[in-house]
């Protein structure tokens, strides 16, 4: 099968539509103006197709955009579209780009940075999904904070400037309170309270910040989701004033279906681990295989944030012709969705990679360096020695012989940003959490049999071998920018990687067998 038949076939869907009829979902977003920020991100791309697509009568689509690695908010814009993933909407929906406009801004900074034209041209938002954040595990404490805590309040600060406001959805993570076993689709108690972070960081200069970090984030292992919890509470402390609402996704992968199978444009997460072992550069992670690998597909992730939106504006407008709202208990607290697998589709670490293995194995790429040889190792001191003796050795021969023939040595350098990403990796994959996502599952009961089968959000009917078939090839697609045309020659090429493979094997435990020999003679043990 050629590239282009075989992309073809991932655009469609793989099942037929078992339900018909109106959306009221997509009722709902028709004539209204939807504010969206991150949409330049993975999950903001497909925010953005999948309103202009499936909403499609919706109003205006505002995308705020900051300047980026030199390039102007207008060049990032112009180059959004030019995404594959996009493909799908230009085809059924060729009109789309005229309900798109461009806002100037930066979440990271006072204002968002907006100017005033700007922000009165978003006084006529009836919808904010506010999904831009820094998802850098290694982020300093102080962009951390700007963008994920004063952000959130800058956001909601200008929401209150909405006067037809119907929902603000936003975006947090399943583990922003990963220091409790069980999670609930509730608020938790914060870390600090955000007044007195964002203090903490306007009054200190970066030395003292970075010293004081380690004991403000007590048992929270990053900057990332220790913001996130400071930033729910944000959400918290809202006093119910606008209609706001929490989508907290667990680990996110690429898609499943909608708008292409298999979608990706990162490496982050247990993304990351699958590209690192496929193309034979990473061969052990900490992890426990028994664990559940709580891992979501990111078009899940998407129509809980859509059909949040929908809900949270219904539930607004029963609450105001009730005469005596204070009776209805879902007005009490903000609702929260914990968009996660591992409540009806659990499936475990090892259960996971060896989906991977098996259809990894079947289409190698031309940009496998070498063999694919992983470990879960369970026990730490078993996956450091897999570290020294499948790491560290090969990075230390292989740029020793790269400084013999005049090339600059790059694997260990290589290899030190592989541990410092497996160690952050490595929290998640020791652990085990609960959590409940019943309002994810009354959302979904909510929903017509037409929006059912359009905004899937119960995963009782996902397939984890499914996804996994789809989600190797869009990997190599996508992410390695290999073509699946390349197949034969790359059979080819990871038939002869296997052999020398197997040969630097041999060699390595003869000489582990021969230095242990010599140590026996030597020491007079034999």
């Amino acid at each position: 099968m050629s590239q282009a038949s075989y992309i073809r076939d991932m655009m469609s869907d793989p099942a037929p539509n078992l339900a018909t009829g109106p959306s009221e979902v997509a009722s709902f977003y028709a004539g209204m103006n939807v504010f969206l920020t991150g949409g330049a991100g993975f999950l903001g791309r497909l925010l953005i197709e999948r309103i202009l697509r499936s909403c499609s009568e919706v109003s205006t689509l505002f995308l705020l955009l900051r300047a980026k690695k030199g390039k102007s908010p207008q060049d990032r814009f112009k180059e959004l579209f030019d995404d594959v993933v996009f493909d799908r909407l230009k085809r059924e929906k060729p009109g789309f780009a005229q309900k798109v406009r461009l806002i100037e801004g930066d979440v990271g900074q006072i204002g968002l940075g907006l100017a005033p034209e700007q922000r009165e041209l978003l006084r006529a938002t009836n919808v904010v999904i506010h999904g831009a954040a820094t998802v850098r595990f290694d982020e300093t404490l102080r962009t951390a904070t700007n963008i994920n805590v004063r952000g959130t309040k800058e956001m909601l600060r200008l929401a209150k400037e909405m006067p037809n406001l119907k929902a603000f959805v936003h975006i947090s993570t399943a583990y922003s309170n990963c220091v409790r076993e069980f999670i609930d689709e509730k608020f938790y108690p914060p870390p600090i309270d955000s007044d007195k972070l964002l203090n903490l960081v306007e009054i200190l200069d970066d030395a003292p910040l970075q010293h004081l970090t380690p004991v403000l984030l007590g048992k929270y292992p990053n900057t990332y989701v220790f913001s996130k919890a400071v930033a729910e509470d944000i959400i918290r402390r809202n006093d119910h004033r606008l209609p706001v609402c929490v989508v907290r996704p667990s680990i996110i992968l690429g898609t499943f279906k909608e708008p292409i199978a298999g979608w990706i444009n990162n490496v982050y997460g247990a993304t990351g681990i699958v590209v690192g072992a496929g193309v034979g550069l990473l061969r052990t992670l900490h992890c426990d295989p028994e664990m559940i690998a709580d891992l979501i597909p990111a078009d899940y992730v998407i129509n809980n944030v859509i059909v949040a939106a929908w809900d949270l504006a219904g539930v607004r407008n029963s609450n105001v012709s009730n005469a005596d709202s204070s009776k209805n208990p879902e007005i009490d607290e903000p609702p929260i969705y914990n968009v996660v697998s591992s409540c009806q589709k659990p499936i475990t670490w090892g259960k996971f990679m060896q989906h991977i293995e098996d259809f990894g194995l079947q289409i190698p790429s031309m940009m496998c360096i070498w063999y694919y040889c992983f470990r879960l190792n369970k026990y730490e001191w078993v996956h450091k020695m897999y570290v020294i003796f499948l790491h560290l050795l090969p990075a230390l021969i292989v740029d020793s012989v790269a400084r013999i023939v005049g090339r600059e040595p790059m694997l260990w350098k290589a290899y030190k940003k592989i541990h410092k990403f497996s160690a952050v990796i490595s929290y998640f994959a020791m652990q085990q959490w609960r959590f409940n996502n019943d309002g994810v599952m009354r959302l979904s009961a909510k929903l017509s049999p037409a929006d059912q089968n359009q905004f899937e959000l119960s995963m009782e009917n996902f397939s984890w071998e499914e996804f996994n078939y789809y989600s190797i090839r869009g990997g190599r697609i996508y992410l390695l920018k290999d073509s699946l045309d390349t197949l034969p020659k790359a059979t080819v090429r990871y038939a002869k990687l296997r052999m020398a493979h197997y040969a630097v094997v041999t060699v390595i435990w003869g000489m582990i067998f021969w230095l242990l020999w010599t140590f026996i003679k030597v020491s007079g043990l034999w």
